[in-house]
């Protein structure tokens, strides 16, 4: 039992009844650890220990607050390598990116430091003599936070941290496949000063800690990120419970290459927002909408890019995608593989490859149409479709032409078309000569439709979403 990483309860790491082993995606023979799955009593347990600690958390100095955010940045910046390491083995990122990941999280943590002690409000005129009105934000209470497995640290603090430095106490969820990013996330919390209950971690299956967050009455509101099935489901939930409630699931997003692309350019932007982190993120372009006129050329380019692209174990330099996170996952986009080729497209690429891990070429799926399922619903992995469309205008409505609309992008060496497609594009973020994947941390990161529901994730914005609004009014006399 003592090798097993608990769960951290009340300021207690605490075991569970059952635990499951961590291995890395790029050599199964690499245990990473063992760590606990709790189940919906431990979830219990944690808000309760949540609701004890909350009023002195979030009606006491802001001050403290920011200083456990700083500690934590300070923290997550020193342990960097080592946490990108950790990443990079339970979730197949590059080593690179993993570390960027982490550093990340570090500048999230020091940006709501500042954010705990900037809480505006307003004080306005009333219509009426002798009354003033004062507009103040408040602390929900109690959140619930669940968090995916394709970024295992960067996502757990930017939920985190904006909602501590509102006032709120936390219960995080991290995904079954990669605890450990968050369980270290703890480490750095106790260490940081975190008073016990104000933090803490169940890990274990959403079916279950999951429920119990989104049933329980004492949980104020739930921040989701993952598929759209479970979103929906949590959405119904919270509903139901009538509480507040921020999810963030799917994309099929479009990158548009016009006839004025630099493709070059375009070809990078495209590489990398397709198949970079194994096309395993919600922002990355699955739909590649091109003009014909550069079409052909474009995909010659593109196909002789991938097949330049290293893939191999993410611990080692020279390496630019790593594995796909589990068999299931490869499993299903091996599926979409073949369906692409049943649905008419040239397949280029997209085999297992004989290499320890859960590795996979990336795909692209040439002559495709939008109204195939591989151009419609998000696989989530290194896949991208190829559709060919007569001009700008068609390009720009088969760009809207999904029921997602999180992140959306074009190439183009014209200020009209950019400007254009800014105006018209039907997503949260739009990405002018630059990957449709890639996010600052200090503004607002969120999508329209099927990809978002609640308020924006990142930057000052965030913190509407974690602060309950009250307006007071008092007669002067």
């Amino acid at each position: 039992m003592s090798d097993i990483q608990r769960n951290f309860i009340g300021g207690q790491w605490l075991a569970s009844g059952d635990a499951a082993e961590n291995r890395n995606p790029a050599d199964p023979s690499d245990l990473i650890g063992v760590f606990s799955r709790g189940d919906a009593a431990d979830a219990t347990a944690a808000i309760a220990a949540a609701k004890a600690a909350q009023p002195h958390w979030g009606n006491g100095s802001p001050q403290l607050r920011a200083d456990v955010l700083r500690r934590a940045g300070d923290l997550l910046l020193a342990r960097a390598a080592e946490m990108g390491r950790l990443l990079a083995r339970e979730e197949g990122k590059t080593l690179a990116e993993a570390t960027g990941e982490a550093l990340r999280a570090a500048q999230l943590f020091h940006f709501y430091a500042g954010e705990a002690v900037r809480n505006p409000g307003e004080k306005l005129a009333s219509i009426r003599d002798g009354i003033e009105v004062e507009v103040t934000r408040e602390p929900l209470g109690v959140v619930g936070l669940i968090t995916p497995w394709n970024f295992p640290i960067a996502i757990p603090a930017w939920k985190t941290a904006p909602a501590l430095a509102a006032g709120n106490a936390v219960i995080l969820k991290p995904a079954d496949l990669t605890p450990g990013c968050a369980h270290m996330l703890a480490q750095v919390l106790e260490e940081a000063g975190c008073p016990p209950g104000v933090f803490n971690l169940v890990m274990g299956r959403g079916s279950e800690i999951g429920a119990a967050l989104v049933t329980h009455p004492d949980v104020s509101a739930i921040s989701f990120t993952g598929s759209e099935r479970v979103g929906r489901g949590i959405a119904r939930g919270c509903a139901e419970a009538m509480k507040k409630v921020q999810l963030e699931m799917g994309g099929k997003n479009p990158m548009v290459v016009t006839a004025r692309a630099d493709l070059d350019l375009a070809v990078n932007a495209c590489l990398n927002g397709a198949f970079f982190s194994t096309g395993q993120r919600c922002t990355a372009s699955s739909r590649l909408i091109v003009e014909a006129a550069v079409h052909d050329a474009f995909a010659e380019k593109l196909v002789t890019a991938m097949r330049k692209l290293r893939l191999g174990n993410p611990l080692e330099a020279e390496t630019q995608i790593g594995p796909v996170v589990s068999e299931s996952q490869l499993a299903g986009n091996l599926d979409y593989v073949r369906l692409a080729a049943e649905e008419g497209c040239e397949v280029m690429g997209g085999q297992r490859l004989d290499l320890p891990g859960t590795f996979q070429s990336p795909a692209l799926f040439i002559n495709a149409r939008n109204d195939m399922r591989v151009a419609r619903e998000e696989i989530f992995g290194p896949c991208a479709a190829l559709i060919k469309v007569a001009d700008f205008d068609e390009a720009l409505a088969v760009a809207n032409d999904t029921p997602f609309g999180l992140s959306s992008g074009i190439c183009t060496g014209s200020l009209k078309e950019a400007g254009e497609f800014k105006r018209r594009s039907k997503a949260g973020m739009v990405m002018v000569n630059l990957p449709t994947a890639g996010v600052d941390y200090h503004v607002p990161f969120g999508g329209r439709g099927a990809s978002s529901l609640g308020g924006r994730e990142q930057g000052r914005m965030a913190m509407d979403f974690y602060t309950a609004v009250k307006t007071a009014y008092v007669f002067a006399g």
